[in-house]
């Protein structure tokens, strides 16, 4: 459950497309994604738990699309028409157990955390 090893970052051009992986040695109820620029705080991307419910960031809806593979104990995020502020470290973030709150696109809500992958879009 606490290991997080995440893939798929890269370099694009804008309006190019981008695959991330999370690969959780264990199940998670929750999973996310984040993402931060140096000197930044940690902004919410996506997330989504084992009901299939979803949470998206508004800069981000209609371009995204977060996935989860329950089996695989694997989190997707598909990046599509990608803009040169999507530049940062993407991290994936889970929480193993249901709690009694609702998803929420937080970082205080999730319990482990990634080491990063890094996407840059250049215009």
């Amino acid at each position: 459950q606490g290991q997080l090893v995440e893939s798929g970052g890269g370099s694009v051009e804008a309006g190019g497309s981008l695959r991330l992986s999370c690969a959780a040695s264990g199940y998670n109820y929750y999973m996310g994604w984040f993402r931060q620029a140096p000197g930044k705080e940690r902004e919410g991307v996506a997330a989504i738990d084992s009901t299939g419910t979803i949470r998206y960031a508004d800069s981000v809806k209609g371009r995204f699309t977060i996935s989860k593979d329950n089996a695989k104990n694997t989190l997707y995020l598909q990046m599509n028409n990608l803009k040169p502020e999507d530049t940062d470290t993407y991290y994936c973030a889970a929480r193993p157990r249901r709690t009694f709150w609702d998803l929420a696109l937080d970082p205080s809500f999730f319990t482990y955390w990634g080491q990063g992958t890094q996407v840059i879009v250049s215009s």
